[in-house]
C-alpha cells in the first residue's frame, strides 16, 4: 500500500490578497495619484491668469497717438491728452495729410487734426478696433459735453464681413495649433535632416495657401494682397512648428512643454490681437510681439489691411524663431546616438568527423 502523501498547506496554495492599499499596489500609485489632484488645478489657475490678467488689466499705456494743426491749437490737443499719465505717446505733425500718412503706415493708431472748424478724428480700426473706439470716447466724450460735434474718419476700415476683428483675432489659435501639429508630428515619426526640414516647409506653405484661401477667397475677412498673406501664415506655422520640433528635439518630452507654452499659451494670450499691445500690461504687450502668434498676428494685420506698413520687425521675429527651431532640429539630429551596433553571434565550432 502507498504511503500516504503530506498535503501543501492551504496558505501556500492561495495567492495573498491584495488592495489598493497594501503591498499588491504598484510602487508610487500614491505619489502618481497626489500628483494628478495637485498639477490639474494649477494648470487650470494656470492657464485663467494667462488669459485672465491682462483682459482683467486692459488699459491704454504710451499708446502712440498723432496730433496735427496750428502749434498754439495743437498744444492744447496735445496736453489733454496728456492728462492721462502714461495713457498716449503724444506725436506732431504739421498738417492733416500727414497725420493721414501716418495712420496709414501704422506709426499711430489715429490722430487729432486741429481745423479752423475744430477738431477732427482720424482712426484706423484696421489697427485695432478697441483702440479706435477708445480714442473715440476720448476725443469726442468733452465735446459732447459742450453740445459739439468732432467729425470721426475712418482711415483704414475693417472689412465689412469682419467689422470688429473678431476673425482675425480668432485666427492665431488655429495657425498654433497647425504648427504645434506639423513640428510634433515631424518628431513623432522619426523625421530627420533634410526629409523634417522639408516635411515642415511644405506642411506649413499647404497650411499658409488653405488659410489664405479660407480667410481671404471664402470669408473675405482679408483684403490685401492674398500671395502675401498666405507667406505670412506659412511663416507663422513654420515659426511655431520648428519651434516644437526643436525643442522637443533638444530636450525630449518637456521640449513639448515648454513649446506649448511659448506658442499656445503665452503666445496667444500676450499677442494683443483681440485689443493691441500698448493695451496689455506693461511688459506684456512686448513680450507677446517677440512670440510667434504675436508677431504673425501684427504681420497678417499688416499686409492685410495696411499694404505692408510695419511688417518688417514682425517677419524678422518670425523668422528668426523659424531658423533657431530648424537648427535646433538639425544639431539635436546630429548629436543623438544611433543604436547600438548588434555583436555578431560566435561561429559554433563544427566537431570533426572520423575518416
Amino acid at each position: 500500500m502507498p504511503a500516504p502523501t503530506a498535503s501543501a498547506p492551504a496558505s501556500a496554495a492561495a495567492p495573498a490578497p491584495t488592495s489598493d492599499t497594501g503591498p499588491g499596489t504598484a510602487p508610487g500609485a500614491g505619489r502618481k495619484t497626489l500628483a494628478v489632484l495637485l498639477l490639474v488645478p494649477a494648470l487650470a489657475a494656470l492657464v485663467l491668469w494667462t488669459f485672465a490678467w491682462p483682459a482683467a488689466r486692459m488699459a491704454p499705456r504710451d499708446l502712440p497717438v498723432g496730433v496735427a494743426g496750428p502749434v498754439a491749437a495743437a498744444d492744447g490737443v496735445a496736453r489733454e491728452l496728456e492728462r492721462h499719465a502714461g495713457a498716449f505717446e503724444v506725436h506732431r505733425y504739421e498738417d492733416a495729410a500727414a497725420a493721414r500718412s501716418a495712420v496709414e503706415n501704422r506709426e499711430v493708431y489715429g490722430a487729432v487734426v486741429v481745423t479752423p472748424a475744430g477738431p477732427e478724428l482720424l482712426t484706423a480700426s484696421a489697427g485695432s478696433p478697441v483702440v479706435a473706439g477708445l480714442l473715440r470716447e476720448a476725443v469726442t466724450g468733452g465735446a459732447a459735453a459742450e453740445n459739439r460735434t468732432v467729425p470721426v474718419t475712418d482711415v483704414v476700415a475693417l472689412p465689412p464681413a469682419d467689422p470688429r476683428g473678431a476673425v482675425l483675432g480668432a485666427s492665431l489659435l488655429p495657425l498654433a495649433l497647425a504648427g504645434a501639429a506639423t513640428g510634433a508630428a515631424a518628431v513623432l515619426l522619426g523625421l530627420r535632416g533634410t526629409r523634417a526640414v522639408a516635411t515642415l516647409a511644405g506642411a506649413s506653405a499647404l497650411a499658409g495657401l488653405t488659410g489664405a484661401a479660407l480667410a481671404h477667397g471664402w470669408l473675405g475677412v482679408l483684403t490685401g494682397n492674398a500671395w502675401a498673406e498666405a507667406g505670412v501664415l506659412a511663416l507663422t506655422v513654420l515659426a511655431i512648428g520648428a519651434t516644437f520640433a526643436g525643442l522637443a528635439t533638444l530636450l525630449g518630452k518637456p521640449g513639448f512643454g515648454l513649446a506649448a507654452v511659448l506658442t499656445i499659451l503665452a503666445g496667444n494670450a500676450f499677442s494683443g490681437m483681440a485689443s493691441a499691445p500698448e493695451l496689455l500690461p506693461s511688459g506684456i504687450g512686448l513680450l507677446g510681439q517677440w512670440l510667434p502668434p504675436g508677431a504673425g498676428g501684427s504681420a497678417l494685420r499688416s499686409v492685410a489691411y495696411f499694404d505692408g506698413a510695419a511688417a518688417g520687425g514682425p517677419l524678422l521675429v518670425l523668422s528668426l524663431w523659424a531658423v533657431a527651431g530648424l537648427t535646433a532640429l538639425a544639431l539635436g539630429t546630429r548629436r543623438r546616438p544611433g543604436p547600438a551596433p548588434v555583436p555578431a553571434p560566435d561561429p559554433t565550432p563544427v566537431p570533426a568527423t572520423a575518416g
